[in-house]
């Protein structure tokens, strides 16, 4: 009898942790299972306490449950096309400060430059398996907050991602390109400012701004524009050793002048604002003495024309009109 109840407590001591361990693995089980949704693409490491790290699987977008193992990692990165903006208006762009890439131009004119880059990720499996292992290992820091977060760890991850890896190549390619422009090209209204510091006279007139190819400035900035797309591809694919990003676009928004360059830009536009209007009553003066003249002549030939014309001149609230010599005319 003792014997029988000593292997009940034995039994009973057993099925305890059996039983606690059954329902763990149980709960870890249902834990094993993940999907992505239409706009991402995960990457599956093993990660159990008795498994190594290697990568397991790639679960393609919108894809359903499917079983990743016991306490593995699933890396989650975007999968449709993104974007980075580079602007000056605080909170628009992927820095938390107000900010654009500033550049010089060919003549030493220090320009802002603002943009968006689109693309998307690469995600064939083979390639995003080599991506993960060189940047799903690492943190990043993120600017707006100072914290370290892995590429995969939502926004705030991609987000530092890419200020700490791809912003320094963009701002690289545009230094390139602008390098090889003077101001004037890309800025059209800079060649105000180096008309007044070059002294020179406007072949088109004292007060006529010199003429800056607007066309010209245009298409500079498209061929900026093209010259990025190109190298940026190229630059990227060179800088984190595989074509990672893919579909890659770059549109140049704006190009700003420093505060103060713009202030003389402003000074000489009102400058020439004012000789024009100047130029326009001297045009108009002119016109008036010739107008006068032609109309004494035509008095002289007339006299009887001049006394029609100074009698519709009398204002209509004049009733009498005495011009002198005893005449006088006075309305019924």
């Amino acid at each position: 009898m003792r014997f029988r109840s000593w292997k009940s407590r034995v039994g009973i001591v057993l099925l305890v942790p059996l039983g606690i361990y059954l329902i763990i693995l149980g709960f870890s089980s249902l834990g094993s299972f993940d999907r992505t949704n239409g706009g991402e693409v995960a990457v599956v490491r093993n990660g159990g306490p008795l498994d190594n790290h290697r990568i397991r699987q790639i679960i393609q977008p919108a894809s359903g449950r499917v079983w990743v193992g016991l306490y593995s990692d699933v890396h989650k990165y975007p999968a449709q096309q993104r974007f980075y903006t580079i602007t000056a208006n605080e909170g628009q762009g992927d820095r938390p400060d107000q900010e654009v890439v500033r550049v010089p131009s060919k003549d030493g004119v220090e320009m802002g430059i603002e943009g968006t880059l689109y693309f998307s990720l690469n995600t064939d499996p083979d390639v995003l398996r080599t991506f993960d292992d060189k940047f799903g290992t690492r943190k990043f820091r993120l600017l707006s907050d100072g914290d370290a977060y892995a590429p995969y760890d939502g926004d705030k991850g991609w987000s530092a991602f890419l200020d700490t890896i791809i912003r320094p190549v963009i701002d690289n390619d545009l230094r390139e390109q602008i390098n090889t422009f003077d101001c004037a090209q890309l800025v059209s209204s800079c060649a105000l400012v180096q008309l007044g510091a070059n002294q020179t006279v406007n072949p088109v007139g004292a007060g006529t701004p010199p003429v800056g190819s607007t066309e010209s400035s245009n298409g500079n900035i498209a061929a900026v524009q093209k010259a990025i797309n190109e190298s940026l591809a190229r630059d990227l694919e060179a800088t984190l050793g595989a074509p990672f990003l893919v579909d890659l676009k770059f549109n140049l928004v704006r190009i700003t002048l420093p505060a103060q360059v713009q202030e003389a830009v402003n000074k000489a536009q009102a400058a020439f604002a004012g000789v024009s209007e100047a130029q326009a009553r001297v045009a108009q003066a002119r016109a008036d003495a010739e107008a006068n003249t032609i109309r004494q002549s035509g008095y002289a030939a007339c006299p009887a024309c001049a006394a029609i014309d100074e009698l519709k001149a009398i204002p209509p609230n004049v009733t009498t009109f005495a011009p002198g010599a005893g005449f006088a005319i006075s309305q019924p």
